[in-house]
């Protein structure tokens, strides 16, 4: 399933996602209009170790497949946007024209 850099990338990059939105989206609500601060506690910590767990995928994806500097710079910044590694994943989709089904 996970048989190559670019699914573990892509995979990450979608898990990394979804944690950035349920922090922003649920945990940081919670904890400034509710002063339920425990969710934050586990959800952003989960986000920063699949952040950092991207970071380096993404960098072990640039050397393995030659990617440019810039590509790198703009794999990073996507995971600082809301719903970013969802967009560079189509991207990446796009590019080296993977079907979807077999991918994930």
């Amino acid at each position: 399933m996970l048989d190559t850099p670019l699914k573990w990338f892509r995979n990450i990059g979608i898990l990394e996602g979804w944690s950035f939105i349920l922090l922003l989206g649920i945990a940081m609500p919670l904890k400034y209009m509710a002063d339920i601060p425990q969710f934050v506690t586990v959800i952003g910590m989960a986000h920063g170790v699949l952040f950092m767990l991207y970071v380096g995928i993404a960098l072990y994806v640039t050397v393995k497949y030659r990617w440019s500097s810039p590509r790198f710079i703009g794999a990073v910044l996507a995971s600082v946007i809301p719903f970013g590694p969802f967009i560079y994943d189509a991207r990446i989709i796009q590019q080296y024209k993977i079907n979807v089904k077999e991918s994930i």
